[in-house]
């Protein structure tokens, strides 16, 4: 099946046309989407600004990792349900959409930096104290990708 095809087919689900007749899923789902979003980019910001030695400095990374990591990765679950559903609502839009693409892209890319900084950190307890310029570069490198990401995603919207 081609994108085309595959948009086609999505769009005439039962689901698909639920979603588009009823006039508060969208908005209500888009709310949630944005609000989730805004979740785990700060929460990553938070993880990043301590990396860099701007925020909580004085605590120990463990401890700001212990508070925040979770903040990324629990709500990536309900910006995937949201996310489907805004997709099944109007899949042409997202799924050929170059925004969307690259929003995608940007996001596999800044769950593999949170994830290899999970690894960094489990593998020496010390990174982010002793080895910052590993740690600070992933720092600069999540920080340019998670709000990639919003812009990406607010891009979507005008790409037809």
């Amino acid at each position: 099946m081609t994108l085309n095809e595959i948009c086609l087919w999505i769009d005439h689900t039962a689901l698909s046309e639920w979603i588009k007749e009823t006039a508060w899923v969208v908005p209500t789902v888009q709310t949630i989407h944005i609000l989730a979003i805004a979740v785990v980019a700060s929460s990553a910001l938070m993880l990043d600004l301590r990396l860099i030695g701007v925020f909580w400095a004085n605590r120990p990374l463990q401890a700001v990792k212990a508070r925040f990591l979770p903040l990324i990765w629990w709500p990536l679950l309900l910006l995937l349900a949201t996310g489907i559903v805004m997709i099944v609502a109007e899949p042409a839009r997202s799924l050929k959409n170059p925004a969307f693409q690259l929003k995608m892209l940007l996001l596999l890319a800044a769950l593999t930096v949170t994830w290899l900084f999970q690894v960094l950190h489990r593998r020496k307890a010390g990174f982010g104290d002793a080895s910052r310029g590993t740690a600070v570069t992933l720092a600069i490198v999540s920080i340019a990708l998670w709000s990639s990401i919003i812009f990406a995603g607010r891009w979507i919207a005008y790409f037809a």
